[in-house]
């Protein structure tokens, strides 16, 4: 049978492509592009003339339907994001799930990822991290997901857009304290930076600037960088009184942070809210 082939493409420069991708989009009968205007530009600076579908987060049911119905008249296909690796952050995950349902081969084309590349260069700890692709809409929804990474034991990476970046990163300073921080943008492009410091540090260094293009923003591990002489009565005043957390979801946030029961924490934080 034919299979579904996951291809990886450039991030931004296009001579991040492997040789072995080239040969899969020119031999494959069908390419699934997100955008196929952005795809179509890769395809023609390697002259490349495999036909194009789009396959996108409103078409994904119907459009996927129509790709696996081709993979199972013979035609092999590939699966390409604008940039990157298909399946991470985007809808091409149904799709693979779908082939797979249906039996079909998938066989990935391994090459850039915007997540690896960033923290590959960021001089923060590698050997585990948690990824968490785009950050919320909502301002408060991003400051209860720092909460939650806060207790995270391995380095946090999520991407942001630029205009979001300075209220982002005073979330991060806020919740998060002035922890390592790295700022990785416009990967592999012309204008490729990478800002490092503490938090406090890169929001002075953005601030009074115009930050244009694709961000990753990388967190060093949080339970390294507690503050000297900080106590759980402090986390716990400052979640209650400045955050407005119920005091429920306060003692799980500090019982993982702190590696304490949870009834411990939620006592303490009884006998502070009593005491006003």
């Amino acid at each position: 049978m034919a299979k579904l082939y996951i291809v990886s493409t450039p991030i931004g420069n296009l001579e991040d492509i492997t040789l072995r991708a080239l040969r899969i989009l020119k031999e494959v009968d069908l390419i699934a592009a997100e955008d196929t205007r952005h795809t179509k530009k890769l395809l023609n600076h390697y002259n490349i003339k495999t036909p194009l579908t789009s396959y996108f987060e409103h078409n994904e049911l119907t459009k996927g339907e129509f790709i696996i119905s081709k993979i199972k008249e013979g035609r092999d296909a590939a699966l390409v994001s604008d940039a990157g690796t298909p399946g991470i952050s985007d809808p091409g995950y149904r799709l693979i799930k779908m082939a797979i349902e249906n039996n079909i081969d998938v066989s990935p084309i391994p090459g850039a990822s915007a997540i690896i590349a960033s923290l590959s260069a960021s001089g923060l700890p590698t050997d585990s991290f948690a990824f968490y692709g785009f950050l919320p809409a909502k301002q408060g929804e991003v400051e209860r997901l720092l909460l939650k990474i806060k207790s995270e034991k391995r380095t946090a990476v999520f991407y942001e857009s630029p205009r979001r970046l300075l209220k982002t990163l005073e979330a991060v300073l806020k919740i998060c304290g002035d922890i390592d921080i790295v700022i990785a943008r416009e990967i592999t492009k012309v204008y490729e930076e990478f800002l490092r410091g503490k938090v406090s540090e890169v929001l002075g260094k953005i601030k009074g600037r115009e930050v244009k293009g694709e961000i990753a923003i990388i967190l060093s591990n949080f339970l390294k960088e507690k503050i000297e002489g900080k106590t759980i009565e402090d986390d716990i005043r400052y979640y209650l009184k400045e955050l407005g957390l119920p005091l429920k979801e306060t003692a799980q946030i500090i019982a993982k942070e702190w590696g304490i029961p949870k009834r411990e924490v939620y006592k303490i934080g009884l006998k502070i809210k009593e005491e006003g």
